[in-house]
């Protein structure tokens, strides 16, 4: 088994490591990247401290100019970072243009909020005034993942630099090419020493949110690495803001059309090989019409052409579920062999006769995989896909309006779809619970989350 090649973090930037990437179709090096060295990283960090109070006072409109740049430039390379991130974690390159896409969007919406980002007068005696203004917090460590790494990074970087942040930016080691490619053409439009990035894995990481020279550690990734900076900046001082695993449930109430519902759970189960962080992990389906639910959903399971998983260290995780249910009773229909093939390939899978105590259905598995549980009333399903350790995202297909309004009234997450897996409305945001973490990380509150306030009273000296 073959992923990032363990290293030794350097001591001295003269005995730099690299890692290793493989490409998860054939598992052929395609690269290496130097990690950033201990040296090379205090002096980054050194000089996003010197110069963010420069780029604070710049104008907002300067600053929203240096973003719409930076779209730009995005847009112009697009071909070029599809390509990378097809060749570093499997991602067909039609949805890696996707999220380069989104991604230019995201930072051209953060221009045209972060001019009018809100501040308002507070109503005081008369002969004063009183404001509740908004600054930036100062330095904000990015730590993004490698599963949309263009779009997810230009939300933490365009709403951090548009209120006028300077930013560290390490993307995962498991992207290192696409996300370096990204932090070169941002920085090549915004002024000196505003965006850094440095590579490394995960170690880099936590030296970076144990610092007490940073004021915000932004990450997007797994649970573990969540609760891991949160424990660093209580001792810091530092904000923390986290997206982290999400375990996200479908449920299928009766009176729905089981072909259609099969479609929706293999599209939020299979697509990008299960590897989006709102991925459908768990499904709840009502006995009135589970059997031709399980078998369109077989059918599904069985004509999608999957792409690889990231590599073999993340395929192994994956498996490693999928075999311990198997082997605590779950039934697979299809799928749940390793492929004899080289590279990182996965079937899509479908299990049923699921328990709540199985792994599979209490952790994130994070690949092509669709745990059935058959329920046998609409509360059961909605009571069983609540309890979770996990708050990120939950979906229900449903006919009926009133078991609409409970599904989004009771399950406690930060994002209900209603008879549709994906989609929603630009410009929403929402706080994920529980272990899926805290905090905006997307939306124009992103920038709230960005910015701190202060109240100003101005009174006249006495004459």
């Amino acid at each position: 088994m073959r992923g990032p090649r363990a290293v030794t973090f350097p001591t001295e930037d003269r005995a730099i490591e690299t890692i290793e990437i493989l490409d998860p179709a054939t598992g052929a090096t395609v690269g290496t990247v130097p990690m950033t060295g201990l040296a090379e990283i205090d002096r980054r960090v050194e000089q996003a401290n010197l110069v963010q109070p420069t780029w604070a006072r710049t104008p907002a409109t300067e600053r929203a100019a240096a973003l719409r740049a930076c779209a730009a430039l995005l847009r112009e390379r697009a071909d070029d970072l599809a390509e990378f991130n097809h060749v570093e974690t499997g991602r067909p390159r039609s949805e890696g243009a996707e999220g380069i896409s989104a991604g230019a969007a995201t930072l051209e919406q953060y221009a045209e909020l972060g001019p009018v980002h809100r501040g308002k007068s507070l109503h005081g005696d008369f002969d004063a005034t009183d404001l509740m203004v908004w600054e930036p917090r100062g330095v904000v460590v990015a730590l993004t993942p490698w599963n949309d790494p263009v779009a997810v990074s230009c939300g933490l970087l365009g709403a951090a630099l548009v209120t006028g942040n300077t930013v560290v930016y390490k993307p995962s080691e498991r992207a290192p090419h696409t996300a370096g490619l990204l932090g070169e053409l941002l920085a090549g439009a915004l002024p000196e020493g505003v965006l850094h990035t440095v590579q490394g894995d995960g170690r880099v990481g936590a030296l970076l949110a144990a610092r007490t020279d940073v004021d915000v550690v932004a990450h997007v990734g797994s649970t573990s690495t969540g609760r891991s900076i949160a424990k660093s900046v209580a001792a810091t001082g530092a904000k923390a803001l986290l997206e982290n695993g999400g375990n996200d449930a479908l449920v299928v109430d009766t009176g729905v059309d089981p072909v259609w519902a099969a479609g929706q759970a293999a599209l939020g189960a299979f697509a990008n090989a299960g590897q989006i962080c709102v991925s459908v992990e768990r499904i709840f389906v009502h006995r009135d019409v589970a059997e031709a639910f399980l078998a369109a959903l077989v059918a599904e399971a069985e004509s999608w052409r999957m792409a690889p998983l990231v590599d073999l260290r993340h395929r192994e995780q994956v498996h490693a579920h999928v075999r311990d249910a198997v082997h605590d009773g779950a039934d697979p229909l299809t799928g749940g062999a390793v492929p004899d093939s080289a590279g990182a390939w996965y079937p899509a899978t479908v299990l049923t006769r699921c328990e709540p105590t199985m792994r599979i259905m209490r952790e994130e598995t994070f690949g092509p995989v669709a745990p059935v549980r058959v329920v046998d009333s609409f509360d059961q399903g909605l009571a069983e896909a609540a309890s979770d350790a996990y708050g990120l995202a939950a979906t229900v297909l449903t006919p009926s309006m009133a078991n609409a309004q409970r599904a989004w009234r009771e399950l406690p997450v930060g994002t209900v779809k209603i008879n549709a897996v994906f989609g929603g409305a630009p410009g929403g945001a929402a706080h994920p619970r529980r272990a899926s973490g805290t905090g905006f990380g997307y939306g124009p509150e992103l920038l709230d989350e960005m910015t701190q306030t202060k109240v100003v009273h101005l009174r006249p000296a006495p004459s």
